[in-house]
C-alpha cells in the first residue's frame, strides 16, 4: 500500500518547531525588552521583580495549553478513536470504518496505519460473511441426507428382527442424527440472527408464566438427578420482547444448570424488577468455570467443560446472547471453579402508558 506514496515519516511537520523556535525567541525578546523599560523607568525592585515574574507565568501557561491542545488534536484524539475502533472489532463489528488524518498529498506514517486498519477490517468482514454463507449452505444440504439416514434408521428399529449388537447400532445412529440435527439447527437460527434475517416480534406478555413452564420442561431431568429446586419469582412481572426466541434463551440457561449440576445438587431461579427492567438470575451448585471459560463461554462452538461435551453443540450460549443482544437485554456469568455458576439476565420491562 505503501508503493509510490510520498510519506511523511513524522507526525509533527518540522514547520511546527520552527515556529516553536521564532515564538520562543520572540518570548525572550520581549522580556529583554521590558527589563530595558524597567531601566529606563526607574522603578522599585520588587515591582520589576514581580511584572517579570508575571509575565513568565502567562507565557509558561499559554505555551503548556498551545502545546497540549496540539497533542490532542494531532495524536491524542486520532488514537483514541483508533481504539474505539479495534474494541468494536474485537466485539465482532465489522462495519467500522477509520477516516484519514491527512490529504493524500500529506499522508503520514499514522494515516499508513489507518489505511492498513481499514483493509484488515474489510478482509475480516469478507471472511465472516463467508464463513456465514459456508455455515448456512452446508447446514441446509446437510439437512436432507440426515434425515433419510435417521429415517431409516427408524424403520430398521420398528422393524424389530435385530440382534441386540444390531440393535445397539442403530440407536448410536439415532442418537448421533438426533445430535448432528440439533447443531445444524441452532447453526440456522444464529446464522440468520446474525444476519438478521430474524427480525423480533416483541410483544407484552408475562414473563414469571414464561419461566415457569419452562422449569417444568426439566422436571423429570430435576427428578432424576434429585436436584433441589429453589425459585424466587414474583406472581406476574409484564416485559415486551419476543417470547419464541426468549424461550430460547431459558432452556439454553435452564439445560445448563441441569446439566453442570451433580446429583442432589441445587438450582437456584431469582427473579426481581425495578420499574425500568427486570433481572432473572439462574444459579447452579455445579462445577464452576475457569476464568479462561468464562472468557470464551458466548464464543461459537466453544465448550469449557470437554466432559459434558457430548450433551451439546457449544452454540447454546452464543444464541442467547444474540437474542438478549436484538432484546435490547444483557447477560453476564459470574462463576468459579468448584463453586457453581450464576447467570444474570436483565430485559427492559415494557413501556408505561
Amino acid at each position: 500500500m505503501n508503493e509510490g506514496m510520498q510519506v511523511r515519516q513524522s507526525h509533527f511537520p518540522v514547520k511546527i518547531f520552527g515556529a516553536t523556535l521564532g515564538i520562543m525567541l520572540l518570548v525572550a525578546g520581549i522580556h529583554m525588552g521590558i527589563i530595558q523599560t524597567f531601566r529606563h523607568l526607574q522603578l522599585n525592585g520588587w515591582i520589576q521583580t514581580a511584572i517579570v515574574m508575571m509575565y513568565w507565568i502567562i507565557m509558561a501557561v499559554a505555551f503548556t495549553a498551545f502545546t497540549r491542545q496540539q497533542m490532542i488534536s494531532t495524536y491524542e484524539k486520532p488514537m483514541q478513536e483508533l481504539a474505539k475502533a479495534t474494541d468494536a472489532v474485537a466485539h465482532g463489528d465489522f462495519s467500522v470504518y477509520m477516516p484519514l488524518l491527512h490529504t493524500p498529498d500529506k499522508l503520514d506514517y499514522l494515516d499508513i496505519m489507518i489505511m492498513d486498519f481499514n483493509k484488515m477490517v474489510e478482509e475480516l468482514g469478507s471472511i465472516e460473511t463467508l464463513k456465514t454463507d459456508f455455515f448456512s449452505n452446508v447446514s441446509h444440504e446437510i439437512k436432507t441426507p440426515l434425515s433419510v439416514v435417521s429415517n431409516h434408521a427408524q424403520l430398521l428399529k420398528s422393524g424389530g428382527n435385530l440382534t441386540n449388537e444390531q440393535m445397539e447400532s442403530v440407536e448410536g445412529i439415532l442418537v448421533a442424527s438426533r445430535k448432528l440435527s440439533n447443531l445444524i439447527t441452532n447453526m440456522l437460527k444464529l446464522n440468520r440472527l446474525e444476519k438478521q434475517n430474524i427480525q423480533p416480534k416483541m410483544e407484552e406478555y408475562d414473563l414469571c408464566q414464561q419461566l415457569c413452564d419452562c422449569i417444568l420442561q426439566f422436571e423429570s431431568g430435576w427428578e432424576e438427578k434429585q436436584i433441589e429446586l429453589d425459585v424466587d419469582m414474583e406472581d406476574q412481572v409484564t416485559v415486551k420482547a419476543d417470547p419464541n426466541l426468549m424461550e430460547l434463551v431459558w432452556n439454553n440457561l435452564l439445560s445448563n444448570a441441569l446439566k453442570f449440576t451433580e446429583a442432589g445438587g441445587t438450582v437456584k431461579i431469582k427473579e426481581e424488577s425495578t420499574e425500568e427492567s427486570v433481572r432473572i438470575e439462574i444459579t447452579d451448585s455445579g462445577c464452576g468455570m475457569s476464568k479462561e471459560t468464562k472468557n470464551h463461554i458466548f464464543d461459537k462452538f466453544y465448550q469449557g467443560d470437554t466432559s459434558h461435551a457430548t450433551e451439546g453443540n457449544g452454540l447454546g450460549m452464543a444464541l442467547a446472547l444474540r437474542v438478549l443482544q436484538l432484546s435490547d437485554g444483557d447477560i453476564s456469568v459470574d462463576s468459579e471453579l468448584g463453586r457453581g455458576t450464576t447467570f444474570s439476565v436483565t430485559l427492559p420491562k415494557k413501556e408505561e402508558q
